[in-house]
């Protein structure tokens, strides 16, 4: 802290604790002083990331590459936010974090994650087992190679490695609901409906366990 204005370590907890906004003003407010301040600068884009900024996010990543040609984290930052607009771009920039740090679980991750969307879900399994092979333990690779299992019709195969996961009580409700989608797709209706019951309403879990089953009909090609 300095001048009274909290540090790099604060912001950092406030990222990592769930209050981007926090993490926003102070970057901003450490920014205002030293506007080339790369770790700061990082800070702000994953705040705006983190609260739906999704524009101001992307220009804030591209800011410190500008700085930093370097910067794994603004890579991963940009490709996340390209996933749901532009999954190639995500996987390439992915590959570019890969081709630096090969055993990066996270960039495996959501190299992952980008190959599903684009319907490679051979490829993508193959990059959680390797992020699972860097960290074992990692539940978010686990579940999305289980998810990717049940797309492409195997989820009794992602149901059964679902089962190898400890106590799911801490998971996030993103990872919940992709639990639940492969409960749906193996046919445990009730297993999803306990996994969402958490999260949703009884009118929004109906709707979404029906749009998982459909997810099932179209990976087995099954008449919904």
């Amino acid at each position: 802290m300095s001048d009274g204005v909290p540090g790099l370590g604060v912001a950092n907890a406030a990222l990592q604790g769930g209050a981007p906004d926090v993490a926003l003003r102070i970057s901003i407010e450490n920014l205002a002083r030293n506007p080339q301040d790369v770790p700061f600068l990082l800070v702000r884009a994953e705040a705006l990331a983190a609260l739906g900024q999704a524009n101001e996010a992307d220009a804030a990543y591209r800011q410190v590459l500008a700085l930093d040609r370097e910067s794994a984290d603004a890579r991963m930052g940009l490709g996340r936010l390209a996933l749901n607009t532009d999954p190639a771009t995500a996987e390439t920039l992915f590959l570019e974090v890969l081709a630096r740090e090969p055993r990066n679980a996270k960039a495996l991750n959501d190299l992952g994650i980008a190959r599903d969307l684009r319907g490679r879900h051979a490829d993508a399994q193959d990059a959680y087992r390797r992020a699972l092979g860097v960290a074992p333990s990692m539940q978010a690779a686990t579940v999305n190679l289980a998810l990717s299992l049940a797309m492409s019709g195997r989820a009794a195969d992602g149901l059964k490695l679902l089962g190898q996961l400890g106590p799911t009580q801490r998971a996030t409700p993103k990872l919940r609901h992709d639990m639940a989608a492969v409960h749906a797709m193996a046919g445990d209706r009730a297993g999803a409906e306990a996994l969402l019951s958490a999260d949703l309403p009884p009118s929004e879990l109906d709707r979404t366990l029906h749009e998982y089953e459909a997810l099932r009909s179209a990976a087995t090609g099954a008449t919904p």
